[in-house]
């Protein structure tokens, strides 16, 4: 399908072009780019004034928060199993901050369900694992059995079938503190290092957090250390039937056939065979395993820089005897305290940073808002600048050796692990800065990022946040792999932003394999409905406004088939009160069509920033939407935001950036007024 790209493409490969690295910008493209962006407003009515407020209300607000070197970070709530986790780690080590663990009970016992359980977003229905987790954790802090909240937990619990119901890695924690026996968590033995690339199981045939919470957990497993559990705490209540005589431990839904039952035979055989295993080549594999991480233990941002593989490199060294006052066992729990978000009487452990990410969308929002002119943009892009993986080739080389790395991790330092969606967003800033301002500084950051991120298209011509071909469907299916997200496969979100960076950068889709290529993916991934999935937000409204914007980037005609029903989709979904809401229905296995959720500020910017995109500035829905978040907006100028609406793993564990309600509003409003007075009323950016 040509969808009609070369008649109206925007950017491209044109004599006498502006250049930009290796690549060219169209002068009519970036004049009326500039001029757009520059234009001055008519005379403002009453209404526009009040929208003229609230964005300068939100600028100063965010303002207010940039850091003084430029770069910007918000917390990173997750739900209660990485801080419950942070509580069983302390109790493995057998060191006890008694203040810290005050301040974390008061968190737990606060976002406790009314059902008693914990749950995996705000106010959802109790999880088994987080409950557990959640009780165990405030039982070791002291928290006594009989109190009312932990009585009403354990009630929960066994109503939901015990603690034998939770999944693998919940039933690893709790073997290492002897409430479940070693055979209740599936064997993955650590002499997987000394596997071959061609074997259907490999390390690099998953996903980098799969790698990096694996790695030393198979070296756990292998030596099965006892917690130190200094107060000698049990959950035996928690059990319907007696751990040691639980015959059938839960498997994962989404295992399918004949790769279930194949991977469960496999499991039991060894089951019984592991403890035969050769010395000699579990004390190699360890030491492989070992200097796996010892290589990516990444200074005070650890392992991966996620919490679960942070966890268990330092009960790794623990339970190798290397010594507390070494360097990298300091490093690494240091790393681990980076994480903790004390706030007055409370404190919670993130599951990992995110500033490169809040840094590059806040300089997008502030691009919008203040043009090219805007010196916290210009220090946004220089703190990213200087923070470009230029000289690691990380995992990703394994599959792409002959790439150059030129990527940007989400994190302040993951110099194995950079990631496509980060990179494009990042260059797409400095993209925008070099086109609206002129600048010229950013070009080879431009085109080490540009070169990274083709060098890692996949075959079927998608992106992947991490990994290239990511693709094995049928690991999902180990007993291991019961959270469904061993892999990272390409998705339509992440391809949109690389479709999008290439198409602001000037490329065009009839001289562009990649961008060509990009383009089929996502045409050939949209929903019967007009909606696109959504893999790291939530859900089909963020996957929607990320294709919608990569779509319109490169040229493709608002009256397409695929815009139209995509626009249609969601017009059809918009709240009574003239937001945008969706939750973690839109997830479950069944999924037949949208579900309502209260409308949000970060995801009604989504859909206005989507309609916008396909040319439907002008649209009712999109000042209705607007009215929403003008008239939503809290008196510190951003807008209160409870609710979950970003993705970790569907169905299993979902994340609550607490920037998204602070730049988004601003960046959806801010584009709102420049389309106003513009005179194309055309968005000319990459998002």
């Amino acid at each position: 399908m040509t969808h009609g790209f070369s008649a109206c493409c925007r950017v491209g490969h044109v004599k006498n072009a502006t250049a930009l690295g290796q690549f060219v910008i169209e002068p009519e493209y970036t004049r009326i780019m500039q001029l757009d962006v520059a234009a001055a407003p008519p005379s403002p009515a009453p209404r526009d004034i009040d929208l003229d407020q609230a964005i300068a209300r939100a600028s100063k607000a965010l303002n207010g928060l940039q850091q003084s070197d430029g770069h910007f970070v918000f917390e990173l709530e997750a739900d209660t199993t990485i801080t419950s986790e942070y509580i069983l780690l302390k109790h493995f080590l057998g060191q006890i901050d008694p203040e810290m663990e005050r301040k974390i009970a008061v968190y737990l016992r606060r976002v406790q369900g009314e059902d008693g359980g914990w749950s995996l977003l705000h106010k959802g229905a109790a999880n088994i694992s987080a409950s557990v987790k959640a009780y165990f954790a405030l039982k070791l802090i002291g928290d006594q059995p009989d109190a009312p909240h932990m009585r009403r937990a354990r009630e929960r619990i066994l109503a939901l079938g015990g603690a034998a119901q939770s999944n693998v890695f919940t039933r690893n924690s709790l073997a290492l503190f002897g409430a479940v026996p070693w055979r209740a968590v599936p064997v993955m033995p650590v002499e997987i290092m000394l596997l071959p690339r061609w074997f259907p199981f490999h390390l690099t045939k998953v996903s980098y957090w799969a790698r990096c919470t694996l790695v030393p957990m198979m070296i756990l497993a292998a030596l099965k250390p006892a917690a130190r559990n200094p107060r000698g705490i049990g959950i035996d209540e928690l059990f319907v039937v007696p751990p040691n005589e639980v015959k059938h431990w839960p498997k994962g839904p989404d295992a399918v056939e004949p790769w279930r039952s194949i991977f469960g035979a496999v499991d039991r055989v060894l089951q019984r065979v592991e403890r035969f295993f050769p010395r000699r080549s579990r004390e190699k594999s360890i030491q492989l395993a070992l200097a796996y991480i010892r290589e990516r233990l990444n200074g005070e941002d650890g392992l991966g820089a996620i919490y679960p593989a942070m966890a268990n490199t330092v009960m790794v060294f623990d339970t190798l005897g290397v010594p507390e006052g070494s360097d990298e066992v300091v490093v690494a729990r240091r790393s681990i305290e980076k994480l903790i978000v004390k706030r007055g009487s409370e404190a919670y452990c993130q599951p990992c940073l995110s500033p490169v990410w809040d840094t590059a969308l806040s300089a997008h929002a502030l691009m919008e808002h203040e043009g090219s002119s805007s010196t916290r943009a210009d220090a946004c892009l220089a703190w990213l600048k200087a923070r470009q993986v230029l000289d690691v080739k990380g995992d990703w080389a394994v599959q792409r050796p002959n790439v150059r790395p030129g990527g940007w991790a989400f994190q302040y330092e993951n110099a194995h692990f950079p990631d496509l969606d980060d990179t494009a967003v990042v260059v797409m800033a400095m993209g925008r800065a070099a086109v609206q301002g002129g600048t010229r500084r950013y070009d080879e950051a431009i085109a080490r990022g540009r070169e990274w991120v083709v060098g890692l298209q996949s075959a079927n011509g998608g992106w992947g946040a991490f990994e290239v071909d990511n693709d094995y469907d049928y690991l999902n299916a180990i007993p291991f792999a019961d959270h469904g997200a061993l892999l990272d496969p390409p998705t339509a979100d992440v391809t949109a932003r690389c479709v999008s960076m290439l198409a602001q950068l000037g490329e065009r889709p009839e001289t562009s394999p990649a961008l060509r290529r990009g383009m089929d993916y996502l045409i050939g991934d949209q929903e019967k409905d007009g909606s696109w999935y959504g893999r790291w937000g939530l859900n089909y409204i963020y996957g929607t406004w990320s294709v919608l914007c990569a779509l319109n980037a490169a040229g493709l005609p608002h009256d397409d088939p695929a815009m139209r029903r995509a626009v249609s989709w969601l017009l059809s979904i918009q709240d009574r009160d003239g937001g945008w809401g969706e939750d973690d229905r839109s997830y479950k296995r069944d999924y037949r069509g949208y579900e309502g959720g209260s409308s949000t500020a970060s995801q009604t910017a989504w859909a206005l920033l989507a309609l916008m995109a396909a040319g439907e500035a002008e649209h009712p829905a999109v000042a209705r939407g607007v009215a929403f978040l003008t008239r939503t907006q809290a008196s510190d100028g951003f807008w209160s935001e409870e609710n979950f609406t970003a993705t970790g793993f569907p169905r299993v564990f979902y994340l609550r950036y607490h920037g998204y309600s602070k730049f988004f509003p601003l960046w959806a409003m801010a584009r709102f007024r420049n389309l106003e007075a513009s005179n194309t009323k055309a968005v000319l950016v990459g998002m």
